[in-house]
């Protein structure tokens, strides 16, 4: 077993026993999911919609090396740079390297999912930079020195009483739950930070090929800032956000924003596509675009599952799953979590050590109907079992499968062991979820459902 499978089972047990976390996330949900309703009834067909999304990305992913090649030759004929990076180690090194030639020492940045992917705040911090990050959640969360625990809600997890308290520990502010007035306790540090930064670094929700432009959503301007008051901005993206039509955003950006947060269009959206030019007086001097591979084509290069990639980041799939509403984003141990995590991190950083994330589903199926660009995610998840147990079989359960299927074709040895179960029954009541229970691991947490007096054929057989 993983370390990281053993991170996941101790935080679960301990996170679904705490009711007021676990009564936050249920609390916020609701009130996404009564909004999102309002919201996709306002298309005139929603599925049609999601048709037209995941047929879009499907296209943008099967033809990725021409989208992006076009979107790279069209951002730097408008004066931008763009880095390839192969993994997590080359992202930073190229980062680094730009910060380090303009002798930068302040770093602001806006949410970056890339960023949290290959550790990027860990990696400026040890040498030595002042980075700090510009979104409320995210902000929130650094000053905690936790990493987001949803894509859209950084700090979902947290009261307004937490949050009172870590700014009066770390700002020196004086106590309160007003949100308002939080708000405006981060607005004023965050404004000091702008002004004062030398690189502003950005991800990106979408890059448009036709048009060689960034797509950055948000709903609190601060991406905008990030990006336009320092001297270099760095955007640090997955090669896979890419899209083959400007006007494939008149879709996509309503859709990010009614999956995502329940809204009509999200607050700001921004398009950047090079350095600020002569005549203008806003805009960075330089404008980096750093594309991240990190395994993506090993995804791409799988037939199966090469749909993952049309991932939006939206986390309507999270919001739906009953796993993650009940063990939390940190229980997964990694930047992606709830359905499309367990799908893509085995393939970001090694099927075997974070195998179980996909045995973390109920298989409900409705992370895929709810996805927007319709990604077969419980289809995947059943694929990534499959695909972990014939890399590496565990003989247990190979022998325990061979017993199952060998009693199951033999009908005279499945009634014997159904009345052995039934005088065994009274037996595990009198020992339920004691070390000597054999079904412990069962019973911790759930009821084993009552057996019936006689099964169906000793019943039909009576009847006859």
């Amino acid at each position: 077993m993983s370390v990281a499978s053993d991170q996941f089972k101790g935080d679960a047990t301990r996170v679904s026993k705490d009711e007021m976390q676990r009564a936050l996330i249920h609390r916020g949900l609701k009130k996404y999911e009564a909004a999102r309703s309002i919201r996709q009834a306002a298309f005139q067909d929603w599925e049609a919609a999601r048709q037209t999304a995941a047929e879009i990305k499907w296209d943008a992913v099967n033809h990725l090396d021409d989208y992006l090649a076009e979107f790279a030759d069209k951002i730097e004929a408008n004066g931008a740079k763009v880095h390839w990076a192969s993994n997590s180690q080359q992202a930073r090194e190229i980062i680094l390297g730009i910060i380090r030639e303009k002798k930068a020492r302040s770093i602001i940045k806006s949410k970056v999912m890339t960023g949290e992917e290959i550790h990027l705040n860990e990696c400026l911090e040890k040498e030595g930079f002042d980075v700090v990050e510009s979104d409320l959640g995210e902000y929130i969360v650094q000053l905690r020195e936790e990493a987001p625990y949803h894509f859209v809600f950084p700090a979902m997890h947290l009261a307004r009483g937490e949050i009172s308290e870590l700014f009066t520990k770390e700002l020196g502010t004086a106590p309160t739950e007003n949100v308002e007035e939080l708000t405006m306790i981060a607005r004023r540090v965050m404004r000091e930070k702008y002004l004062s930064a030398d690189v502003g670094i950005s991800g990106g929700n979408f890059a448009v090929a036709e048009t060689g432009m960034i797509s950055i959503t948000e709903n609190e301007g601060n991406a905008r800032l990030t990006c336009a008051l320092p001297k270099v901005h760095i955007s640090l993206m997955g090669i896979e956000k890419v899209l083959p039509k400007m006007r494939d955003l008149a879709l996509f950006l309503p859709m990010l924003a009614t999956a995502g947060a329940g809204q009509a269009l999200t607050g700001y959206n921004s398009f950047y596509g090079g350095p600020k030019s002569g005549d203008e007086c806003d805009g960075p001097e330089e404008f980096h675009v750093v594309l991240l591979d990190n395994r993506r084509t090993e995804l791409l290069a799988d037939s199966e599952q090469r749909d993952s990639l049309g991932c939006i980041r939206c986390g309507a799939c999270l919001n739906v799953c009953p796993i993650y509403r009940n063990v939390g984003g940190h229980t997964y141990g990694t930047t992606y979590q709830g359905p499309i995590g367990s799908v893509i991190t085995p393939h970001l950083r090694g099927l075997q050590d974070w195998k179980h994330l996909s045995n973390a589903s109920s298989l409900c199926g409705a992370c895929t109907q709810t996805c927007p660009v319709k990604i077969n995610l419980h289809e995947h998840l059943l694929q990534n079992r499959r695909n972990a147990s014939e890399e590496k079989p565990v003989w247990w359960e190979k022998m325990a499968f061979k017993g199952f299927e060998f009693v199951m074709n033999r009908p005279f040895l499945y009634r014997i062991g159904s009345k052995i179960a039934r005088l065994v029954f009274p037996l595990h009541e009198l020992v339920k979820a004691s070390p000597i229970d054999p079904a412990r691991e069962w019973t911790k947490t759930r009821e084993l459902p009552p057996l019936a007096g006689q099964s169906f054929r000793e019943y039909w057989s009576k009847r006859s």
